[in-house]
């Protein structure tokens, strides 16, 4: 099961994204995508140029949303692009693999275009409701977003509205992982927390 952390610091202590981030990765997260939108560019580079190293100790992808440009200056494993962000098929040329392209999907057509254009992987949602998604429409439920995970040709993962409760029925609809904000950065101690949570669906 891929784990997928997207970054929020003000859920950190004293809204530190370094410390937010360490601690995702020590504890074993797979993936994780910096999603910072108001720091600076200086900001995130200088921010990704610390966590790089640790992340490769420990085996975690450090994605940077985006930027691709910003995350492979920084040695970053890869980039997650919104839905209304960079086109793929651009990315992936510019950007070859093992360079990691990620894209954010809402729909079927979204996730087999991403596919066609060289995405490695894609988010999908929102599975469930969630306030943060709302903008980009209804929960789509997990009879259609199991439909689309079965003929998917890449890696989905369940996105929006995902709680420890419910990750044994995201997986069990298709998902290649989850993807979640307050699941994965809410817990004040992520090194003792998300390795209980994890480990019962691995």
């Amino acid at each position: 099961m891929i784990t997928y952390a997207i970054t929020d610091r003000s859920l950190a202590p004293a809204g530190d994204l370094i410390l937010q981030a360490s601690g995702l990765i020590r504890a074993g997260i797979s993936w994780i995508q910096i999603r910072e939108k108001d720091l600076s560019d200086r900001t995130l580079y200088a921010a990704l140029r610390m966590l790089v190293p640790e992340a490769r100790r420990f085996g975690a992808k450090l994605l940077l949303n985006g930027r691709p440009d910003l995350a492979a200056a920084a040695g970053a494993s890869g980039v997650h692009l919104p839905s209304d962000g960079l086109p793929t098929e651009r990315v992936r040329l510019m950007f070859p693999s093992p360079f990691l392209v990620l894209r954010s999907c809402h729909s079927e057509t979204e996730v087999m275009d991403a596919a066609g254009a060289g995405a490695d992987a894609v988010t999908l949602g929102p599975v469930f409701e969630t306030p943060s998604k709302r903008a980009v429409g209804s929960p789509m439920g997990l009879e259609r977003f199991g439909h689309i995970c079965k003929i998917s040709p890449i890696p989905v993962l369940g996105l929006g509205g995902i709680e420890a409760a419910k990750i044994s029925r995201v997986m069990d609809a298709g998902a290649a992982g989850v993807a979640a904000i307050r699941l994965f950065c809410s817990p004040r101690n992520p090194q003792e927390e998300l390795p209980r949570i994890m480990g019962a669906f691995h």
